[in-house]
């Protein structure tokens, strides 16, 4: 016995920026590997110290890429539960925010990783609000689905 699961028409659309997002993913862990290797941050400690980043340049960049990476970590589930639920609902709306978002990160961790953490502010304002706008739809989305509104 065979069971199908119908989706929305435009559904199957999320599915491109949910992959886009691994892609960002793996790129940032790729930054964060090189950048550890040039400031000599030995495994298992995750950021430099202070000290490391006043003597060394290198040193706070690598913090700002791993940074980048982790807060991109951070905030990913989020990201993926909004797309897939305001996707049923909004599923064109939902691929677009969710392609900022994804967007918004690359940008995001190209202003970070240069070691100056203001230049990440423009990837940080496409990126959260992308967000909160997805969790605002699928926020209105599982208010339909109960017929709240």
């Amino acid at each position: 016995m065979s069971s199908a699961i119908l989706l929305p028409e435009g559904y199957k659309y999320i599915t491109a920026p949910l992959v886009s997002l691994g892609w960002v993913l793996l790129w940032q862990g790729l930054l964060v590997g090189r950048a550890r290797k040039r400031a000599g941050i030995a495994y298992p400690q995750l950021y430099a110290e202070q000290a490391e980043c006043k003597a060394n340049p290198v040193a706070l960049q690598f913090n700002c890429t791993q940074r980048a990476h982790q807060n991109t970590l951070e905030i990913t589930p989020i990201v993926i539960l909004g797309t897939l639920i305001a996707g049923l609902k909004y599923p064109l709306l939902a691929t677009a925010l969710s392609s900022a978002f994804s967007v918004g990160r690359v940008i995001y961790t190209l202003g970070y990783k240069t070691g100056e953490p203001a230049r990440r502010v423009p990837g940080v304002a496409i990126s959260n609000g992308a967000t909160t706008v997805l969790l605002l739809s699928a926020t209105y989305t599982v208010c339909q689905l109960f017929q709240l509104l």
